[in-house]
């Protein structure tokens, strides 16, 4: 099911918790390795857009352009090196290769060949915003891009304990063949989690997802709450030491969520661990 794996890569101290995580995934799934990290072009824009419409007017010359694109593209080969230096003795086929354009489009454009995207959830600027703010690309990619993405924040474990969020709904329904899948290939305990203010319908749900979980012979359990849906799932995820969380990406129109706010994103930005969103 998951045979070439799309590693986006900055640098950033997410690099080698998502290097981790790849490695890891490819060596259960015997899987493809495919590592890019993106010479972001926009900074280049950005500073020419500033220059002309700031409040005092500077163009940036040619030379510091230039200066500053060279020191992009060799910080680029540094880490792509890196990278070799630690996927090559583990066995595993693999690519790597540096692209300079917008991060979101190139990595969305070559979601198209790939089963999984993995990408860390902060990139290099994290630092600035304290580390509590979801990284601008990381929301942009898994909005646009029509691939399931593992998203990892700067510590990796191995997958115990998964918790599966179940609501009944079609995309999270979409779910549960990959985590089946993962619980497979790594002996791990599966929790089908429903949220619900109505008792009886959470159980409902739940034992529906466990239902469909149990033709892949693997330990599943369920549990249920009522509450907010993403509160209650972060709470549930720190309480009980899961170790990653498989869950169906968005799950309302665009009109709905801009009224009553995303699970996904919610869930996205305040996660500790892990997080495979599938699409």
């Amino acid at each position: 099911m998951i045979k070439s794996i799309l590693v986006a890569i900055d640098g950033s101290e997410y690099t080698d918790p998502v290097l981790k995580s790849a490695i890891y995934l490819a060596k259960a799934f015997q899987s493809k390795l495919n590592i890019i990290t993106v010479i972001d072009i926009r900074i280049f824009e950005w500073s020419v857009y500033l220059g002309v419409d700031g409040f005092a007017p500077v163009l940036p010359s040619s030379v510091y352009l230039d200066e500053s694109r060279h020191l992009l593209q060799d910080k680029a080969d540094m880490v792509l090196q890196k990278c070799v230096e630690l996927v090559r003795p583990e066995n595993i086929p693999f690519a790597a290769a540096k692209h300079e354009g917008n991060p979101v489009e190139i990595i969305t454009s070559m979601s198209s060949v790939v089963d999984l995207i993995i990408l860390g959830s902060h990139g290099e600027f994290a630092k600035w915003g304290g580390g509590k703010l979801m990284g601008a690309t990381v929301e942009a990619i898994s909005r646009e891009c029509n691939k399931s993405m593992l998203i990892c924040p700067k510590d990796h474990r191995p997958f115990q304990r998964i918790l599966v969020p179940y609501d009944g709904s079609v995309n999270s329904n979409r779910a549960l063949p990959l985590a089946g899948y993962f619980a497979t290939h790594f002996p791990s305990e599966l929790i089908v989690f429903s949220v619900d203010n109505n008792s009886d319908i959470a159980n409902q749900i739940a034992n529906e997802g466990k239902k469909y979980l149990d033709s892949y012979e693997i330990q599943v359990q369920i549990a249920t709450t009522s509450g907010h849906a993403d509160e209650e799932i972060i709470k549930f995820a720190n309480e009980k030491k899961f170790d990653l969380i498989i869950m169906g990406a968005y799950g309302h129109s665009r009109i709905k969520e801009a009224i009553l706010g995303s699970t996904t994103e919610r869930v996205m930005r305040n996660a500790k661990i892990p997080l495979l969103l599938v699409k």
